[in-house]
């Protein structure tokens, strides 16, 4: 069909991939809780360009670059991790000084959101740029589903890529709206807010320490 072979596997596939906890889901949520639904979709907005621009890169060939030159991949793979660090060392040092100053700020005062949460879409981008696990999944998985020798290959990745798109908008959807309900529960327990804010840094902090001890093969 359309130069795809396994179509329902490839589906399955995607399913089970985006279902995986990782930094773009984790980011759109605590943009959600914290920032609002219309933040949280500007953070959506972001991974889905980064996935396409990486779906575009993997289906000309771009992308099976980092396999033939590894080197290329691991200045990849550490410039990723030591972004995702930053971005989580980040967060926990806002959440803290935010429960340091709580005392002096006034109730009816609108905070600011942190720092690591202003700009979504752009921080979105990079971060699904900067993903190492997301290019291998376009480079290894991604790929192997287009029947070789298709008069259209350009068709077949269109729909691949539709379909990656579909599933991430539900997914990050739910994400988002799941993300105003703890809203409404951080501004009511403050030490909860600190302490989710913090867990989110620590698992920024876990990607990036997880992306820089992955083995290249």
């Amino acid at each position: 069909m359309l130069g795809i072979t396994d179509f329902w596997t490839y589906v399955l596939g995607v399913v089970a991939i985006i279902l995986l906890p990782g930094p773009n889901s984790i980011f759109v949520l605590s943009v959600g809780a914290q920032r609002g639904i219309r933040a949280g979709y500007q953070a959506a907005a972001g991974v889905f360009l980064g996935d396409t621009v990486l779906m575009v890169l993997s289906a000309t060939g771009v992308a099976s670059l980092l396999s033939a030159y590894p080197p290329l991949f691991l200045v990849l793979k550490y410039a990723g991790a030591a972004y995702l660090g930053w971005v989580g060392i980040n967060i926990i040092r806002g959440a803290w000084a935010k429960w340091r100053n709580r005392a002096e700020t006034a109730p009816a005062t609108i905070e600011e959101p942190p720092a690591e949460l202003q700009r979504p879409f752009r921080r979105a981008a990079v971060i699904s740029l900067l993903n190492p696990k997301a290019i291998l999944f376009f480079l290894s998985f991604f790929i192997q589903f287009v029947e070789p020798g298709y008069a259209h290959p350009a068709l077949s990745f269109l729909v691949l890529g539709s379909v990656v798109q579909f599933f991430s908008v539900l997914y990050l959807s739910a994400l988002i709206f799941g993300g105003r309900y703890l809203a409404g529960q951080f501004q009511r327990r403050r030490r909860l807010a600190t302490g989710a804010a913090t867990a989110v840094g620590a698992l920024f902090v876990g990607f990036g320490i997880k992306l820089a001890t992955a083995s290249v093969g």
